[in-house]
């Protein structure tokens, strides 16, 4: 064909086929956060807009692929897709014999519904009943202001993994028939070539918890090296911490604290747009980022401190002996904590102000001054 065309359109390769394209939610499910805006925007509004949300990134092809996770006060939690259990259907999947990981499942059986397209239903379906199952199985004991979102940085980084190898696995194993010049699959493996696009999506609405600085770090730092970008969204709260792993990582921060109503909007223009598709359009920016600490001792956001210089550990006081809480390094204050020298400023002699032109040393038989000639 391509002898008859005088064209090349067919021998393209590996690289015109689609990269799929794999969107983590991590979504803040914490209820006395939701109790605040609750009157501007209910969870069951904001679930429906997220689905919206979710929709529009499957219909952009079918290689577009969607996890969405629950950051809750104590726990992170699996919405879509579900893992395995005793309870599923399907028989709850099979563990490997060597207890390695488990396939998670993304289908709860047939949907009666002819009205939607059965990927949406499913999701929809799958995020509704684990997240009803997430609310009814929490007691007043866990209820706190805190939510666990450095678990659920974790576990999309580790699923993210997974499936960029599973995508590796595929790549090396099916090629295109038709075209007998392609790529090579073992050649689609290299480290040039991406075989997955990622990115996280934080839907936040409550603060940042200092207790939770050092597994967060370490999570933003994971994602900034597998060039994973963090966006958030930031619908209450301020979330310093978050704020700065979507600096690091190249992501996308928003607030929408003064108009909550509008996270459709927010979702749809700021953040249904990839990786690569942010290259070619303006996408919103930080003006100032919150870039303070959590110390290692008391767990407090600190404007300064000192910092550890073997293990950058940051403590907001001098620790006990002066050693680092972390590695035990000695720390070189030098003459911090001593007093100054005082040194005694020499007394200047005043002098007294002119009167009437005459000095104040001068003594005159008469108060008045010297008359000046008319």
């Amino acid at each position: 064909m391509n002898r008859i065309d005088a064209s090349d359109h067919y021998n393209q390769g590996a690289s015109a086929t689609q990269i799929p394209s794999l969107l983590t939610i991590i979504i803040d499910t914490n209820p006395r956060a939701w109790a605040a805006i609750h009157d501007l925007l209910p969870i069951s509004k904001a679930l429906a807009n997220l689905l919206v949300f979710v929709n529009a990134h499957l219909a952009f092809g079918n290689e577009s692929h969607v996890a969405i996770l629950a950051a809750h006060t104590n726990r992170a939690v699996w919405l879509y897709p579900k893992p395995p259990n005793s309870d599923h259907p399907n028989g709850g999947g099979r563990r490997a014999a060597d207890d390695q990981d488990v396939e998670m499942t993304d289908a709860d059986g047939p949907n009666s519904s002819a009205n939607k397209f059965p990927q949406f239903a499913h999701i929809e379906t799958s995020i509704l009943t684990s997240l009803r199952a997430l609310i009814d199985g929490t007691t007043p004991a866990d209820l706190s202001p805190t939510t666990l979102v450095s678990g659920a940085l974790t576990m999309a980084l580790s699923y993210i993994h997974k499936m960029s190898h599973v995508g590796e696995v595929a790549s090396a194993v099916f090629s295109d028939p038709a075209n007998p010049t392609s790529v090579p699959g073992s050649l689609a493996t290299a480290p040039d070539i991406a075989t997955l696009q990622a990115r996280i999506l934080v839907l936040s609405v409550s603060d940042s918890e200092p207790a939770q600085y050092i597994p967060t770090m370490n999570a933003v730092f994971a994602a900034a090296h597998a060039r994973i970008p963090v966006d958030t969204l930031s619908l209450y709260g301020s979330p310093a911490f978050l704020q700065q792993a979507a600096f690091i990582t190249g992501g996308t921060f928003m607030s929408a604290a003064s108009n909550p109503r509008g996270l459709l909007t927010y979702l749809m223009f700021g953040f249904l747009a990839d990786a690569n598709a942010r290259k070619s359009l303006v996408t919103p920016t930080q003006d100032t980022v919150d870039f303070r600490a959590a110390c290692f001792c008391h767990r407090r956001v600190v404007d300064t401190g000192f910092v550890c210089s073997i293990c950058l550990s940051i403590f907001c006081e001098v620790p006990p002996n002066a050693e680092c809480l972390t590695c035990g390094t000695k720390l070189a204050l030098g003459n911090y904590g001593a007093k100054p020298a005082v040194i005694p400023r020499t007394k200047k002699k005043k002098k007294k102000a002119r009167v009437n032109g005459v000095g104040g040393r001068e003594e005159t038989s008469s108060a008045t001054g010297t008359p000046v000639p008319g």
